[in-house]
């Protein structure tokens, strides 16, 4: 009700300006007319003032009188024509009142009926602070938001991989204690879009790993169970988040979904701070730094934030570079990609670079087949990150996929 009275009293104050300008005399602006009347005044006067002082005669000065008395005439009769056609008369003045009062307060109501929230109740910034913490505190919980979630549509899986997935439960069930097959359970599960499986398997591997278990296994953990929820992250998936960030304050994955969880409960200020940091310490094509800049610009208007940079894209190649990268020769691709490579190899041997950097360096050398490359950058990593633990981990899992791991 506050907000509408405020809207009223705005739009009437502005009509009410409007209108005061419409009937407002002009006060400094007065005809040319009253200037001339008044000069023929004072000459008037000046003649009786001649006449006593004998300067002039008595035929003289009745003769100048006549004069000055026809100017007079004719100035007042020029006055009263000009004040005449100098504006709109009173009806017109107060019935252009009317409309731009109706238009102006009648219009404002009609624009916010449209475009407002209308019926909602006053929303101090203290009220939503204290919804926010009653919507986290009481959403729904994971098995909630699974029955309430659309379920996934079935991924079509080839049947020599749909018998492999098939052979792989059967192992993993006659041997549950299996720490490398529940990871991989975990992984094939929510390849074949089985999110719930794969979380339950995931969940497995942590309790197997206890107090080995790194950021990734616990971010893992909690995009299972949001991809099963719909996008939804429940209490149990925060949990697993905050688990992730405990280990890894910088996590990428899970400062993404933690992000989005803050959207989620009504916090969107916290939410694009969140993404922001996100986005300047993520490398270069990280997959939760583009699905950030996706959302950001909308974030952004939620959260308020109307002067804020342009995050939305990212340097990169462009739509362009790569659809001229797919009208080349194989050779010729070959050599683009090597390219690349060399680039990120010559940044992180002057500049230095985060784990996932490396990690892709030695990565793509395995892929392109230079692999005492591949090694002596792994070897490279190694002493840079040194007493890393997790950046170590990252590499050995990089290392292993290249085919060079010790």
């Amino acid at each position: 009700m506050t907000f509408w009275v405020l809207i009223f009293l705005v739009a009437l104050l502005i009509a009410a300006f409007l209108c005061f300008t419409l009937l407002r005399k002009r006060r400094g602006d007065e005809p040319a007319a009253a200037y001339d009347l008044r000069v023929y005044r004072e000459q008037l006067a000046g003649v009786d003032r001649d006449l006593a002082r004998g300067v002039i005669g008595e035929a003289d000065a009745e003769r100048v009188r006549t004069e000055i008395s026809r100017r007079i005439l004719a100035a007042d009769d020029q006055m009263k024509k000009e004040g005449a056609g100098a504006g709109p008369s009173r009806a017109v003045s107060v019935l252009s009142i009317l409309a731009i009062s109706l238009l102006l307060i009648g219009g404002a109501l009609a624009m916010y009926h449209r475009t407002g929230a209308v019926g909602l109740p006053d929303m101090p910034l203290t009220s939503r602070l204290e919804l926010a913490k009653e919507v986290r505190a009481n959403r729904p919980s994971q098995s909630a938001a699974e029955e309430l979630a659309t379920p996934p549509r079935p991924a079509q899986l080839e049947e020599s991989y749909a018998n492999l997935l098939k052979q792989l439960r059967e192992t993993v069930a006659s041997r549950p204690d299996d720490l490398q097959g529940q990871m991989l359970l975990a992984q094939h599960e929510t390849n074949a879009g089985n999110f719930k499986d794969g979380y339950t398997a995931q969940q497995k591997v942590i309790e197997l790993s206890g107090d080995s278990a790194t950021a990734d296994t616990y971010a893992d953990l909690a995009e299972m169970m949001i991809l099963a929820a719909g996008g939804y992250v429940s209490p149990e998936a925060e949990q697993a988040l905050i688990e992730a960030l405990n280990r890894d304050p910088r996590h990428g994955p899970a400062r993404y979904y933690w992000g989005q969880m803050l959207a989620q409960i009504g916090r969107p200020d916290l939410a694009y701070r969140m993404w922001v940091e996100t986005l300047q310490d993520s490398p270069a094509g990280a997959p939760w730094a583009e699905a950030i800049r996706a959302q950001i610009d909308e974030l952004a208007f939620r959260a308020g934030v109307f002067n804020a940079p342009d995050l939305s894209t990212a340097p990169g190649p462009s739509q362009e570079d790569m659809a001229a990268a797919a009208e080349l020769s194989p050779e010729e691709r070959q050599q683009m990609i090597q390219g690349m490579v060399d680039q990120l190899s010559d940044r992180l041997a002057t500049e230095g670079g985060s784990p996932e950097e490396w990690a892709r360096l030695i990565a793509a050398l395995g892929v392109l087949g230079q692999g005492q490359r591949a090694i002596d950058i792994r070897d490279e990593a190694m002493e840079v990150f040194a007493g890393n633990s997790e950046a170590l981990q990252i590499i050995d899992a990089a290392a292993l996929q290249a085919g060079i791991a010790q």
